[in-house]
């Protein structure tokens, strides 16, 4: 067993599940430097004497995930490479009281909204000061900006407000803090994300005032690109277009999970919107921002999902041509208002029409990205990878989007804008070379 000695005990930060959670590990990490302890997000080496996992608990996959992890270091713990584990974020928020039976070995257990009782913990204090200061674990050159906590919807199938609570905007003067001082460190792109964007002010503000907001924000200086994800369909706030339409640094991009495209599944699922008024809502944004790249989300197998639902959903999906789509397997989710439907499709049935969907999807994916062929394109690049500097378009977002790849023939620097001309396109992925 290590001994801690008189040195202090280096802390290791592992971040699992959604970007929302990765901003929760970034501001612990941040208090955590501003104590003055020695602390890590991801470590390589398992050199750390305590662990704290912040876990995803939204769908089966992200739980197994989250409870292999967590026992992962507890062995670890056993077998003396470390002193403590941790566990905080969203599983240990909705199943605390079970998984404290389950996994004894685990020293504390902690909430979504328990950062101060954390610190403690880690006998560090919670400095207000450090309030709009961010540690970045992502690349310098882009950060995600959460503008608000929890959610109010009542979808059928989502557990998010279990374990996230309440919608909760944070106030406005604070995130322009946080981002003028992300843009003082270089930091070219802003996400912004909440559980639901769209809602952004009605709590403290009384109103959407995601617009405002918007337009506040674009006139920080350093910002090159401000990036929109997860926008509710139902009441969507329509003058945040005229805003993404006037300002050149907010992308032409918006992440909207539309869950499926038949009226009735829709209506099961408690979306408050159907498949007309979609449809009405898709053609009046691309109206109002004619370039603008559309991504969204389904899910297939929904309790009561018939073959015929399915199929409207697929016709849906080969009608709209988004520009980026993502299937996830309907998965059953305890206290949920589908928990109490029963489950009545297999899972193989499920990925089926999982499959079905992303090979349309691959398919519309191509074709538009042959269109692009011969354009040029202003590029943010990530990172070199395997021959090739591998960055984005305004059209797409870090880890889930299409990719632009230039030969490592040519030079980039990381973290910097070039101007690409596309040479050749495949289903996900553009290639091309800097425009002389």
């Amino acid at each position: 067993m290590k001994t801690k000695g008189n040195r202090k005990s280096k802390i290791n930060i592992v971040t699992l599940g959604c970007s929302k959670n990765l901003v929760d590990s970034e501001i612990l990490y941040t208090q955590l430097k501003g104590n003055g302890l020695s602390v890590t997000h991801e470590a390589e080496k398992d050199d750390a004497q305590i662990v704290v996992i912040n876990t995803c608990g939204f769908i089966d996959n992200a739980k197994q995930e989250s409870i292999d992890t967590i026992l992962r270091y507890v062995e670890a713990k056993e077998a003396g490479h470390v002193e403590k584990v941790i566990v905080t974020g969203c599983l240990s928020h909705r199943y605390k009281d079970e998984l404290e039976k389950e996994i004894p070995l685990v020293d504390s257990w902690f909430g979504t909204n328990e950062l101060p009782r954390l610190l403690k913990t880690l006998k560090a204090d919670y400095k207000k000061e450090l309030v709009g200061e961010r540690l970045l674990t992502t690349p310098a050159h882009y950060a995600y900006l959460k503008i608000a906590e929890g959610c109010d919807r009542p979808c059928s199938f989502c557990a998010i407000p279990l374990m996230r609570g309440k919608h909760e905007s944070r106030p406005m003067e604070e995130l322009l803090l946080s981002a003028k001082n992300l843009a003082a460190k270089g930091t070219k792109e802003i996400i912004l994300i909440a559980q639901d964007l769209t809602y952004y002010g009605l709590d403290i503000y009384k109103k959407r005032n995601l617009a405002e907001f918007l337009d506040r924000l674009s006139d920080v200086e350093g910002i090159d690109w401000i990036r929109l994800q997860y926008a509710y369909p139902s009441g969507f706030p329509m003058d945040i277009l005229d805003v993404m339409a006037k300002k050149p640094n907010i992308c032409k991009y918006l992440d909207m999970p539309l869950q499926h495209g038949s009226s009735e599944m829709l209506k099961i699922m408690r979306r408050g919107i159907d498949r007309p008024k979609t449809e009405q809502l898709l053609a009046d944004i691309r109206n109002k921002v004619p370039e603008i790249a559309i991504r969204t989300t389904l899910i297939a197998g929904h309790p009561g999902e018939t073959e015929d639902m399915f199929e409207e959903m697929y016709n849906f999906v080969k009608e709209q041509r988004f520009d980026r789509l993502g299937v996830f397997q309907y998965s059953h989710e305890d206290d949920t208002h589908s928990y109490q439907m029963n489950d009545d499709i297999p899972a193989e049935e499920k990925q089926e029409r999982v499959d079905i969907i992303m090979e349309l999807q691959q398919g519309i994916s191509e074709e538009l990205n042959q269109k692009k062929v011969g354009n040029t394109y202003k590029v943010l690049f990530d990172r070199k990878e395997s021959g090739y500097f591998i960055g984005r378009t305004q059209f797409d977002s870090p880890e889930v989007d299409n990719e632009v790849l230039v030969s490592a023939d040519e030079y980039v620097r990381l973290g910097d804008f070039a101007d690409v001309k596309i040479t050749s396109a495949a289903e996900f992925d553009l290639y091309g070379t800097l425009a002389k």
